[in-house]
C-alpha cells in the first residue's frame, strides 16, 4: 500500500475537508449507527456487564503495573514453546526484524492478517523497500490495498467505501494484485465476498510466509489469540510454513481465566456479536511450522509512565468508541492522520509519537513518526502540528468512555494532553488575565460593569486568532447590568 498518513496536514483542516463529503457522511454515519445498535442489544442481554467491565479494567491495570514480570514470562513460555522472541524498540527495528526473517527464507511474499500494530510501524511499505510484497487478506484491508487507500476505522478499514465503489476498486485493481475480478461483478456483497475468496484463495495456498497480529497473549502459557470473522486469520495462521506475530506489548494477559472476560468483552462491544465467529490460539511453534513473536514497544513504556495517560494502554481495539464520537461519524477516520482514529486514537496517537506535548522519543529507539523525520518524508513541524490538534478533536461529551468495555476515561486523558500540549503566547496571557480577574470577586465585578458599559463596542466577529470562534458561533449578548448589580439592587430579587 503506497498510501501513507505521513505529511497529512493537522486534524483541523482534514476535518474542514471531511464535513464537505456528503458521500463520505452518509456512509459514515449509516455504518456506525448500525453497529452501535447492535452492540447496545448485545451489552443489554449481559445482566453484570459493569460489573464485566470492571473486571476487564483491573485486570489490565494490573498487567500494566506488573509488565516486566509478565513479558519476561511470555517469553520464556513462547521460548519453551518451541517459538522465538525478538524485541523491538521502535518501528525501524520491529521491520528490520521482520524483513530479515522473511529473506532468511526465501521468500518475497508474505501473507497478512489484519494488524493495526503492522500498520503502526508501516511494515507493508519496509517490506516493498526490501523487495518483498505483503497481501493482506481481511476483507476490509484488501478493500484498501487494492484502492490504494488508507484504512479509516479500527473495526471496518474500509467504513468509507459503499459497496459501488469496491465493486469499481476490485474491476479496476484486482489484475493487478494478482487473479482479476469476474467481468459481471456486481456490487451485491455475496458477489463481492466471492470475489474477494477467490482472489485470496490462490494466495493462501502458494504463500509461505504469513504476518499476523494478536488481540491478547497469555503470559502463563505463551498462548497468541485472534479474534476474526472471515476465517482468512485461520488460513493464514496455518498454512504457511513460518508465522511471524507482530504484537504490542501492552496486549498482555497474565491468566487463561483472565482471556474469558475479554472473550465476553470485545464481540459485543466491536461487532455486536455474543462470539465471534473465529477465534484462533496457538502456542509456540505448530509440527511443521517455524513461529516467530516480534514484541514492540514504539512509544508504549513512554505512556507507561505517565499515570493518567497510561489507561490509554488497556484498550483492546474494539472501535465502540468510533461507533458512538459525533465527531468521527461527522469527518471519519483520515481526518486523524494516524492508523489510530476516533476518539482513541486523539490520545494514543500523540503520546506513542511522543509530539506536540513536550515529550521526547524513548531511549533506544524513536516513534514512528520520528523516523519518518529522520527519513526526510515529513518535516518535524507537521507532526507536531498533527499530534498537539488531535486532543482537541473532541466535544468531550463523554459518550466514549460510558461504552469503553474496559473503562477507559478518555474525556479525562484528552484533558490531560489538552494541558501538556503548547499553547500560543497570546493564548497564555489571556489565561493568566482571566486568571487574575476571577481571582477576587471585586475585580470580577469591575469587569462585569465595563463590559456592559462598552456592549455597543463589542463587534459580531472577533479580530485575529478568536475569529475561528465566531465563524461558527455569535457572540451572546452583554447584558446592560451584571446579575450582581441587579442582586444588590433588588436586596436579593425580594424588590
Amino acid at each position: 500500500m503506497s498510501a501513507t498518513f505521513l505529511g497529512m496536514p493537522a486534524f483541523p483542516r482534514n476535518a474542514a475537508r471531511a464535513v464537505g463529503d456528503s458521500q463520505l457522511r452518509f456512509n459514515l454515519r449509516k455504518a456506525t449507527r448500525t453497529i452501535r445498535g447492535r452492540r447496545a442489544a448485545m451489552v443489554g442481554e449481559v445482566p453484570g456487564w459493569e460489573e464485566l467491565r470492571a473486571a476487564g479494567r483491573q485486570i489490565k491495570d494490573h498487567t500494566l503495573r506488573h509488565l516486566d514480570r509478565y513479558l519476561l514470562q511470555l517469553e520464556e513460555a513462547v521460548t519453551r514453546a518451541g517459538g522465538r522472541v525478538h524485541w523491538a524498540a521502535d518501528a525501524d527495528e520491529a521491520n528490520r526484524i521482520v524483513a530479515g526473517l522473511v529473506e532468511a527464507t526465501g521468500e518475497t511474499s508474505v501473507v497478512k492478517v489484519k494488524s493495526m500494530a503492522t500498520q503502526e510501524i508501516g511494515l507493508n511499505e519496509a517490506l516493498a523497500a526490501r523487495g518483498i510484497t505483503a497481501y493482506e487478506t481481511d476483507l476490509a484491508e484488501l478493500i484498501v490495498q487494492l484502492g490504494d487507500d488508507l484504512p479509516s476505522h479500527i473495526l471496518v478499514p474500509a467504513i468509507h467505501r459503499n459497496r459501488a465503489e469496491i465493486r469499481e476498486i476490485f474491476r479496476e485493481k484486482m489484475a493487478e494484485w494478482g487473479r482479476p475480478a469476474p467481468e459481471d461483478l456486481t456490487d451485491e456483497p455475496h458477489a463481492l465476498a466471492e470475489a474477494a475468496r477467490l482472489h485470496l484463495r490462490e494466495r493462501f495456498l502458494s504463500t509461505k510466509v504469513a504476518v499476523s497480529g494478536a488481540n491478547f497473549m497469555i503470559a502463563e502459557t505463551g498462548t497468541l489469540v485472534v479474534l476474526e470473522s472471515e476465517g482468512n486469520g485461520r488460513m493464514c495462521l496455518t498454512l504457511p510454513e513460518t508465522l511471524i506475530s507482530v504484537v504490542g506489548i501492552e496486549k498482555l494477559l497474565p491468566t487463561w481465566q483472565d482471556l474469558e472476560v475479554f472473550l465476553q468483552l470485545l464481540p459485543r462491544s466491536s461487532t455486536g456479536e455474543r462470539m465471534n465467529p473465529y477465534t484462533s490460539t496457538w502456542t509456540g511453534a505448530s509440527e511443521g511450522q517455524e513461529f516467530h513473536l516480534v514484541l514492540l514497544d514504539n512509544g508504549r513504556t513512554r505512556v507507561l509512565a505517565d499515570e493518567v495517560g497510561r489507561q490509554a494502554l488497556r484498550c483492546i481495539r474494539c472501535s465502540a468508541c468510533l461507533n458512538v464520537c459525533p465527531v468521527y461519524e461527522r469527518v471519519g477516520g483520515h481526518a486523524y492522520g494516524s492508523v489510530y482514529p476516533g476518539p482513541i486514537g486523539a490520545i494514543l496517537t500523540p503520546q506513542l509519537r511522543g509530539t506536540g506535548s513536550g515529550a521526547s522519543a524513548p531511549p533506544g529507539g524513536m516513534p514512528a513518526s520520528a523516523t519518518a523525520v529522520s527519513r526526510g518524508r515529513m518535516p518535524a513541524s507537521a507532526t507536531a502540528e498533527l499530534d498537539a490538534s488531535l486532543p482537541y478533536a473532541s466535544s468531550l461529551c463523554g459518550a466514549c468512555y460510558e461504552v469503553c468495555p474496559v473503562a477507559i476515561d478518555i474525556p479525562e486523558v484528552l484533558v490531560h494532553l489538552r494541558a501538556k500540549a503548547p499553547h500560543p503566547r497570546a493564548e497564555r496571557l489571556a489565561m493568566r488575565a482571566a486568571g487574575w480577574v476571577l481571582d477576587r470577586p471585586v475585580r470580577l465585578a469591575r469587569v462585569q460593569r465595563l463590559s456592559g458599559r462598552l456592549r455597543r463596542f463589542v463587534p459580531r466577529r472577533l479580530p485575529g486568532p478568536a475569529a475561528a470562534w465566531t465563524d461558527t458561533r455569535d457572540i451572546p449578548d452583554i447584558p446592560a447590568e451584571s446579575f450582581r448589580d441587579w442582586w444588590d439592587r433588588t436586596d436579593g430579587g425580594t424588590r
